[in-house]
């Protein structure tokens, strides 16, 4: 395993990007989800891309600038340019230092990332423990991919388990075996990304091999935990019925475990995400899947998983 693979092990303490509450789509119940920074896969689609880099970032909304060019005289490296096509960030020189965004009258600017210890990041998840009782839900650890902090996610998830939160693992599996079978024990399910089956597609779609992620998976299942399995059905990437076949094979033969299978439409709208963060988005432009193609899909896995309750969801075009 590379060392990109290693995690955090300087501190506890974690770099968060988002905390969503009353989510419904991360596991059973209403949940609150914890999304962590730091992702070691490049997926042509991730419709996150505020999660990839484990370090705080800037972030530039152009729809707020006003132009009062505040943030310029503040920063402490010059890492900042408004040009007459919009704000231009040094990213190398920026260190997400956040003075800008305090100086910006607008708000256009913010930082991305927020730093928590384990214990401040379960105070804010344990306000709604209501909710959770009445659900059956609790809490789930996002990302980015959450092996990448491996302390403050251990620690964090301990402390939940101590409160008596219920606590979902979602991981992309592209971890060190022994980081992932520590946060496996502290976790009462898990969400497994399964994308592309085909050894070079996953290379070429994802920017790793898949061999780790497929031995992750069968840990997962000897821990005998409940699976919920997702894959995101992106047109020209993951949308033939060679994958979902290929996919379901695999899981019917080593995931014993898998309660459920979801499959999720493209998410076409995170593009103004990597203009914010002066990157380029290679599925910029492209259209949303068929609801005929979603629901033909679900029905291969349905038929070839063996798993009991298999899903689609997310926004669909109109047919022509």
């Amino acid at each position: 395993m590379s060392s990109s693979m290693d995690g955090d092990v300087r501190n506890d303490n974690g770099i968060v990007f988002n905390i969503q509450r009353f989510s419904i789509e991360d596991g059973p119940g209403i949940r609150t989800t914890v999304f962590m920074k730091g992702c070691p896969l490049r997926c042509k689609w991730c419709h996150n891309p505020e999660g990839l880099e484990k370090k705080r970032q800037l972030m530039w909304f152009d729809v707020r600038c006003i132009g009062a060019r505040d943030c310029l005289s503040v920063c402490p490296t010059d890492a900042l340019a408004l040009t007459p096509s919009g704000m231009v960030i040094d990213r190398e020189a920026c260190d997400a230092c956040g003075k800008c965004a305090d100086a910006c009258p607008a708000g256009a600017l913010e930082v991305v990332g927020k730093r928590f210890s384990p214990r401040q990041a379960f105070d804010e998840v344990i306000r709604d423990e209501a909710f959770y009782r009445n659900s059956g839900g609790g809490v789930t650890v996002s990302g980015g991919e959450p092996t990448m902090q491996p302390r403050f996610v251990e620690e964090f998830m301990r402390i939940c388990r101590e409160g008596g939160l219920n606590v979902a693992l979602d991981t992309c599996g592209y971890s060190s075996p022994e980081i992932l079978e520590r946060l496996l024990r502290l976790a009462d399910m898990v969400l497994l990304d399964l994308k592309v089956m085909d050894p070079g597609r996953h290379r070429v779609l994802t920017g790793v091999d898949i061999e780790p992620v497929l031995n992750s998976a069968r840990m997962v299942d000897g821990q005998e935990k409940p699976v919920w399995v997702r894959t995101p059905i992106i047109p020209g990437c993951t949308d033939t019925e060679e994958n979902i076949t290929a996919l379901a094979e695999f899981i019917a033969g080593n995931l014993e475990t898998a309660e459920r299978w979801d499959l999720l439409a493209f998410n076409n709208t995170c593009g103004s995400k990597y203009t914010r963060l002066g990157l380029e988005w290679e599925l910029d432009g492209a259209g949303l899947m068929e609801r005929s193609v979603m629901e033909s899909l679900a029905q291969v896995a349905r038929e070839t998983s063996g798993v009991r309750e298999v899903e689609w969801s997310g926004a669909t075009r109109r047919e022509e």
